[in-house]
């Protein structure tokens, strides 16, 4: 691209990244032989964003995901290397296509000593496919059909169909288990709450028969559910919920009963620090002793300290531009082609990422099933983009809105895209909202083109692909291209169903395919996780969710 974009870039950004791959657990230092490790201690994270809920089924997002992370468990986890294996199940088996058996451990408590059994998963699992949870969780687990206990230790899942990435659906944080009491209690507050005398399991039974008489009171107690969960968040893994303060911090503390390994440490505090410079010198002085995100422009400054060291990784996400398909002139593809042609996607990385991040093939990165490194994309190229505008009927150019949250890289994405759309004579004007007021706006479909990100939370392709291009996901659900292709939809569908890695592998490569011609969006970065510990931290793990895994983890003097 012509480097006077370049210049504008790099006059204009407020924040920078960069990063080097690490999804390893840190290993001890061989040169401190006389530090001692502390028995337990407090354990401090700085992050710039609060977690919005502490209860899994109530929103979607990473931070609380962290922090709900230490808490709950789910049947099954990814290990380091990406495969599934058992957890609260100690084995599953599937008896047919869509019937899914799982034995699940006799040895687990909640952090309220009630007992981990059949009946706490067909809890949950229910829980959050009700209507009155209204879950915005529930796309990850409509397709189940029936919970069915066997007997104490044993349940059986039945789905509406063939669902091949089950397992991996089971993975995410929406499957984290809470204690059965707590939903119990949970319930019965919002039935009380509503005005209805009902016990929970009288609800339990009426919800079985999805007849009028449930649904009005799904929608009569939807206000009021959460608030027990939210509250009391209680699971099974290695901390259990101490206190929060909103805005201020988040404490978990030692799970003693944990059926596991108990955690080394006493106490882990989630505090929210949301100006960058501050979190970096809350680690540098000691008074934390890990931070979660920051900008490039800091790195040096980390790398370069005795007392810091960066830990960063690739988390399956990707960064894009999106157009409205359903919005005139965005509805013509040929336009939507022109302006792919005009972002040269290295130098926003390089400009704005300061080389952080690397080129996406499509929204399929290279560790999923389905990656197409075939794909080619929409090189730079002017004479093309003003080429497929005039064959389009927009020679003269047009007036359009470029939404973004309030994130600086983003900003100064839309900046860029703002100037090279003078190429083609398109004024934009560049709109910022904060994070909740930007998710609203887009997905009411009140934008031209919008910046945002695509984070994978089941390691599947399903998961990205559907929530991001299904016609049934249109707005709010994740769909805020608006894209709607009958043939795509159709693909998914057989994705899903197919019994094979090799055939739904050829089938999300001919998805791609189509999503390369139909250029919804314009891919311009795989993304990097920005992670740092401080001096005598040792034994961290984050996964490939960016999730902080603190059970081993210790401090040493």
């Amino acid at each position: 691209m012509n480097g006077k974009y370049y210049i504008i870039i790099m006059v204009v950004m407020a924040g920078i990244l960069t990063a080097c791959t690490n999804d390893q657990a840190i290993d001890g230092s061989t040169e401190a032989a006389e530090d001692t490790v502390s028995e337990g201690g407090d354990f401090i994270v700085s992050t710039g964003t609060d977690a919005v809920s502490m209860d899994p089924h109530g929103n979607n997002d990473l931070y609380s995901d962290q922090v709900r992370n230490t808490i709950y468990e789910g049947l099954v986890k990814h290990d380091e290397n990406m495969a599934i294996t058992p957890l609260l199940a100690e084995e599953y088996e599937q008896v047919d296509e869509v019937t899914w058996r799982f034995s699940l451990r006799n040895d687990v408590v909640f952090h309220d000593g009630s007992e981990f059994n059949a009946e706490v998963v067909k809890a949950n699992l229910e829980r959050v496919t009700d209507p009155a949870t209204a879950s915005p969780r529930l796309n990850i687990f409509e397709m189940i059909e029936e919970v069915n206990v066997i007997d104490d230790y044993t349940v059986e899942i039945i789905t509406e169909y063939p669902f091949a990435p089950f397992l991996n659906h089971l993975t995410h944080n929406g499957g984290g288990m809470i204690s059965k009491a707590v939903i119990d209690e949970d319930y019965e507050n919002a039935l009380e709450s509503a005005g209805h005398e009902m016990s929970a399991a009288e609800y339990y039974d009426l919800r079985q028969g999805s007849d009028e008489e449930h649904t009005n009171i799904a929608d009569d107690i939807f206000n009021y559910i959460g608030e027990v969960v939210e509250s009391n968040p209680t699971g099974t893994n290695y901390a259990a919920f101490s206190s929060r303060s909103p805005g201020e911090k988040t404490v978990v503390e030692k799970f003693d009963d944990y059926w596991g390994e108990p955690m080394n440490l006493d106490t882990v505090t989630f505090k929210i620090i949301t100006e960058t410079n501050s979190r970096i010198a809350d680690l540098e002085t000691g008074n934390s002793h890990m931070i979660m995100g920051y900008e490039g422009s800091h790195l040096s400054q980390i790398e370069q300290s005795e007392v810091m060291e960066p830990y960063t990784l690739y988390n399956m996400a990707v960064q894009y531009i999106g157009f409205n398909t359903e919005s005139e002139p965005m509805d013509d593809k040929r336009v939507r082609q022109a302006i792919s042609h005009l972002v040269d996607r290295q130098e926003i990385i390089d400009g704005i990422y300061s080389g952080s991040g690397k080129l996406p093939k499509g929204i399929v990165t290279s560790e999923l099933l389905g990656y197409d490194e075939s794909l080619e994309g929409y090189p730079y190229d002017v004479e093309r983009a003003q080429e497929l505008m005039e064959e389009a009927g927009y020679e003269d150019g047009f007036e359009i809105s470029i939404l973004t949250n309030d994130d600086d890289e983003r900003i100064n994405v839309a900046v860029y895209l703002q100037e090279a759309l003078e190429e083609i004579n398109v004024k934009a004007n560049v709109e910022q909202l904060e994070w909740g007021a930007f998710l609203e706006k887009a997905g009411q479909g009140e934008h031209d083109i919008f910046i945002q990100g695509a984070p994978n939370s089941t390691g599947d392709p399903d998961q990205m692909l559907w929530d991001v291009f299904h016609s049934s996901m249109k707005g709010t659900q994740g769909n805020r291209t608006f894209f709607d292709d009958e043939g795509f939809d159709q693909l998914l569908q057989e994705g899903r169903e197919a019994t094979s890695d090799e055939e739904r592998e050829e089938i999300y490569k001919e998805a791609q395919a189509i999503l390369e011609d139909e250029a919804p969006m314009i891919y311009f970065r795989e993304t990097e996780s920005m992670n740092a510990y401080g001096e005598g931290v040792e034994g961290l793990y984050i996964d490939h969710f960016n999730r902080p895994d603190f059970r081993d983890v210790t401090i040493t003097n």
